[in-house]
């Protein structure tokens, strides 16, 4: 019985090391991916500044923003774009973000409004599939290294939408990457457009130098560029969730694998002690064994030669000699 607990004990080790050197190996990859995508995040982000101050400065020449992108309605249906990941061994980064998401969601069904779901990521895609919820569009595999194409595919669904009218609000659900120990899940309104994070309604700067622009001449007309840059702002925002995403997956990624190798660890500790002790109840068990079988055998040797030792008795007996009688 020891030998087979063992045995089995032998197999579960050799299996949990196998694991280990697999969620090894993924750690490694997600530590190297980590600074490759928050090097791309860092690099995206001066486009989404410049393209803002562009359109400040548009909006500086004295030209009226008119664009369908600006437009606040009635809200009677409400679409929700959830960056999740293609894949999970990755802890909570795809649970919090979809989770986040349908909360909003339902809050919005239980105060009568409709609502869509514009879906990134097949763990998103399957969950809401699941449950029966309904899903205009969803766009799947390169959530780990997304390209800019993607973003541009994205914002054309979305906006075509908006501009249709079918969506009154459109809600962006995403994970922000603060640092590789650290990410939030966000969720912020994309459409329509904020006038102030724009600044389409800043007040008159103050006379100084710092505060002086410099002259622009537009061609064609700046209403015309501001009705092209509004949906490339649109793209860049979407670019950045993304790339923002694919970072916390690596980050969250590369925490679960380390502490699943952790886990390894300790598994492989614990199922060594359990076999080191089944061992030695099987030495032990096996010394008791030739020890009581050395004391059968002993003792039938014992009872076997019995009668000739008291027979050996007797025959000393009568050869004793007798004392002669004085």
């Amino acid at each position: 019985m020891a030998g087979g607990v063992e045995r089995a004990l032998r197999r579960r080790i050799r299996s949990v090391q196998s694991t280990k050197k697999i969620t090894r190996a993924m750690e490694l990859i997600a530590a190297s991916r980590i600074v490759r995508a928050q090097a791309r995040v860092e690099a995206a982000r001066p486009y989404s500044e410049q393209i803002t101050h562009v359109i400040a400065n548009l909006t500086g020449a004295g030209s009226e923003v008119r664009s369908p992108l600006l437009e606040a309605r009635e809200v009677q249906r409400v679409a929700y774009v959830v960056v999740a990941g293609d894949r999970g061994l990755s802890g909570a980064y795809n649970t919090s973000v979809i989770r986040t998401a349908e909360r909003s969601l339902q809050a919005n069904v239980r105060e009568g409004r409709d609502y869509a779901l514009v879906l990134v990521g097949r763990k998103a895609e399957s969950y809401f599939r699941f449950r029966n919820y309904k899903i205009d569009a969803s766009f799947t595999g390169f959530t780990d290294e997304p390209r800019y194409e993607h973003a541009k595919e994205i914002a054309g669904a979305v906006i075509a939408g908006f501009e249709e009218g079918a969506y009154d609000r459109v809600e962006l659900a995403y994970t922000r990457f603060i640092s590789a120990g650290r990410q939030e899940v966000v969720l912020t309104p994309l459409m329509p457009l904020d006038r102030a994070e724009l600044g389409l309604e800043e007040p008159e700067p103050a006379e100084g130098p710092e505060n002086v622009r410099a002259p622009y001449e537009f061609e064609p007309e700046p209403a015309t560029i501001l009705e092209r840059l509004l949906p490339r702002y649109v793209e860049a925002r979407l670019f950045a969730a993304l790339l923002e995403g694919a970072a916390s997956k690596h980050a969250a990624q590369q925490r679960a694998m380390k502490a699943a190798t952790d886990n390894a660890d300790d598994l492989i500790t614990s199922y060594t002690r359990r076999m080191n002790r089944a061992r030695q109840d099987a030495i032990t068990t096996e010394i008791m064994e030739i020890v009581g079988g050395a004391e059968a055998l002993r003792g039938a040797r014992r009872r076997a030669t019995e009668p000739d030792r008291i027979l050996a008795d007797m025959l000393r007996l009568e050869h004793v000699p007798t004392a002669e009688a004085p």
